[in-house]
């Protein structure tokens, strides 16, 4: 436990960054989930949601929650295997 004030006063600023940062990432992570079930099951819904994700991460990479290439990775993956089912789909 942190004896001076400053120190408390850093304690509770961090535990409340702590579960706003928790809560961001949370959104984030069920986001991606929603979507990789879209493009798996071939949904109608699929590139909306890819939009929707993609959007909530670029905030993250934006307020530092997540790294930039992490980032990029993500939605490089999201696309790409969207983009996989797509040309299966369409070359049927």
């Amino acid at each position: 436990m942190p004896i001076t004030t400053k120190g408390k006063k850093a304690l509770r600023k961090s535990i409340k960054r702590e579960k706003i940062n928790r809560v961001a990432l949370a959104n984030v992570k069920t986001l991606r989930k929603k979507t990789r079930k879209a493009i798996e099951s071939k949904s109608t819904d699929a590139e909306k949601n890819i939009k929707e994700t993609i959007k909530a991460i670029d905030k993250q990479i934006q307020k530092g929650r997540i790294k930039k290439n992490t980032g990029a990775r993500m939605k490089s993956r999201m696309v790409k295997s969207y983009n996989k089912t797509k040309a299966t789909v369409t070359s049927k």
